[in-house]
């Protein structure tokens, strides 16, 4: 039977971090988008245990006023690491302005929902080339089984501490790591459309994770539902498709 030890595993992803930049970064800082949600909250820790705190940078990324800002310096000043404040309201509002004015069609309700998302990781990753860094994902198994995040948004990433595991097991290592209740817990809402995550999927992360991890669900409805949103979202966590020339490579291919 499949028992989660959050102690052990946050050891290992801790080893894995140091590992990867020792290959990819060597020197280099982990630049974190920081939500004040429990993803960036656990990801930011477990960098923080890894490289040290002078080599974990946060990047707040308020779109006008965000309600719940605090939570987020709460997490910055817990960690005792520097950050940046790049309020991304006025280019959220230009972009859609000049698309609205040039597209020969109404702008749809889901792409005022995500390009505030990939405006997010584009400024992340402004961020991160100017501070020598590596951008980390901070997307969790239980949110990636759904489809749950946004292509080139908050799907982007150079390494993802994170991705194997369910909300339920973010949250464990969260404890592990010592950090606030009010982070780990914090009901999660996507920032984007002012909803929690579950009134979005229609379902429960417990009941996600609960099927992820044993395949008990009690609802074949809410089954047949998350199976169709795993379905319709599996290219999400793909490599983009690429024609297969059959022409030889013969450079080295050195890693």
């Amino acid at each position: 039977m499949y028992t989660f030890d959050a102690e052990k595993v946050k050891n290992e992803i801790v080893q894995w971090i140091r590992d990867w930049f020792e290959v990819n970064g060597k020197g280099c800082n982990a630049v974190v988008a920081i939500s004040g949600g429990k993803d960036s909250s656990v990801t930011a820790a477990l960098c923080v245990e890894a490289l040290g705190k002078d080599r974990v940078f946060g990047v707040l990324l308020p779109q006008g006023v965000q309600p719940d800002i605090d939570m987020s310096l709460l997490l910055v000043n817990t960690l005792g690491i520097g950050y940046t404040v790049v309020n991304i309201g006025s280019t959220v509002d230009a972009l859609l302005k000049e698309i609205d004015e040039q597209l020969p069609a109404e702008i749809t309700k889901q792409t005022r929902t995500n390009l505030p998302a990939r405006i997010r990781m584009a400024a992340t990753y402004a961020v991160s080339q100017s501070m020598n860094g590596r951008v980390a994902n901070t997307c969790n198994l239980s949110e990636d089984w759904v489809g749950y995040s946004t292509r080139y948004g908050d799907a982007a990433g150079d390494f993802s501490p994170l991705a194997k595991l369910t909300v339920q097991e973010v949250r464990a290592v969260g404890t592990a790591l010592g950090l606030p209740d009010q982070l780990v817990h914090k009901v999660p809402i996507d920032g984007l459309s002012g909803l929690t995550d579950e009134q979005n999927l229609g379902f429960t992360y417990e009941v996600l994770d609960r099927y992820i991890r044993t395949g008990e669900i009690d609802d074949p409805e809410t089954k047949k539902l998350i199976d169709n949103k795993r379905r319709w979202n599996r290219f999400k966590l793909e490599l983009m498709p690429c024609f297969q020339h059959d022409a030889p490579i013969l450079a080295d291919d050195i890693r």
